[in-house]
């Protein structure tokens, strides 16, 4: 099948010039499917997307496989994958169990997963926050000393589906305390989808006032409310120029029942593309790798520009 479908472009003023897209879609993006997803299978997705042009992308989660059994294979899969050329294969270790896991088969970019809320924090560590970094900071620390580059996520950075709205300090000062340790890179998480415009530039904002800046930030939103396209912009205009994203709109999260799906590669790379900022993907090969995936996964991709570009194409 050819995928066909370019969108006019017409350059907005004060945006970067490139994204780097941080595609999740093997990790964050399958850990939820309830059936086993073949080794094999996964590795395609991963070789496909890189061949779409994808430079980043997260392969796997180094946890214990009672926690995400969809991850277990992850000494299995990162081997098949760990040899593609030019390309970054991010794994996420939540401990230092993990991080060992990962060192021992040459990975060289983790990421460690923080939560922004007590609630979230209990719910998907077992742990209080403060509890939660304290495990983290060795973690860190020696991925540092191995010459890893490491990446720290922040869930329920604007909402929290026990707590409610959460207060843009707290998360600042969890994410300084990533900072603190050494983590090179955050990942501001809107775990359940909750986030508007106004929200986001706010919290950048602060986080700049708190000594975070802009280029060491990503955005990973969920489009629970169908603000995820809109919320990436407001971070564009701010000046952040790493997003998260995840081919064909999958994934959740398995401790936030409220958490919907990613926000999808192909609608970000549409956007982006229109706006002229380059990406350095193709988006007819990405669109083919979601369709080939959904029809693994025997159903339709929910992300719209994978059903306007495939459906165009028949």
């Amino acid at each position: 099948m050819t995928v066909g479908g370019l969108p006019m472009v017409v350059p907005a003023q004060d945006l970067p010039a490139r994204v780097r897209i941080h595609e999740v879609g093997a990790r964050d993006g399958l850990q939820n499917e309830k059936s086993a997803v073949p080794v094999e299978i996964k590795a395609e997705f991963i070789r496909r997307l890189a061949a779409a042009g994808l430079t980043t992308i997260e392969a796997t989660s180094f946890v214990h496989p009672e926690w995400v059994p969809q991850l277990a294979d992850a000494e299995q899969l990162y081997p098949m994958v760990s040899d593609l050329p030019g390309v970054d294969l991010p794994v996420l270790v939540p401990n230092g169990r993990g991080l060992d896991r990962a060192l021992a088969l040459g990975a060289d970019r983790v990421a460690v997963f923080a939560s922004a809320t007590e609630s979230f924090a209990k719910a998907n560590l077992n742990r209080t926050l403060d509890e939660s970094l304290a495990v983290f900071e060795p973690v860190v620390r020696r991925a540092k000393d191995e010459g890893a580059h490491v990446r720290g996520y922040v869930s329920m950075c604007f909402g929290d589906p026990w707590e409610g709205a959460v207060p843009p300090h707290q998360v600042a000062r969890v994410c300084t305390a990533l900072r603190d340790m050494g983590c090179d890179e955050l990942s501001l998480g809107d775990t359940i989808g909750v986030a508007t415009p106004g929200h986001v530039l706010a919290l950048l904002s602060l986080l700049n006032e708190e000594g975070v800046p802009t280029n060491v930030i990503g955005v990973h939103f969920h489009d629970t409310y169908g603000q995820a396209l809109a919320n990436t912009l407001a971070a564009l205009q701010h000046g952040v120029t790493t997003v998260d994203a995840s081919a064909g709109g999958l994934g959740g999260c398995p401790y936030a029942k409220s958490a919907t799906g990613n926000l999808a590669t192909e609608d970000l790379v549409w956007m982006l593309h229109g706006l002229g900022i380059e990406t350095g993907v193709d988006l007819g090969r990405l669109t083919a790798t979601s369709v080939w995936m959904a029809a693994h996964l025997d159903r339709p991709s929910p992300s719209r520009t994978v059903r306007a570009l495939s459906h165009k194409d028949q």
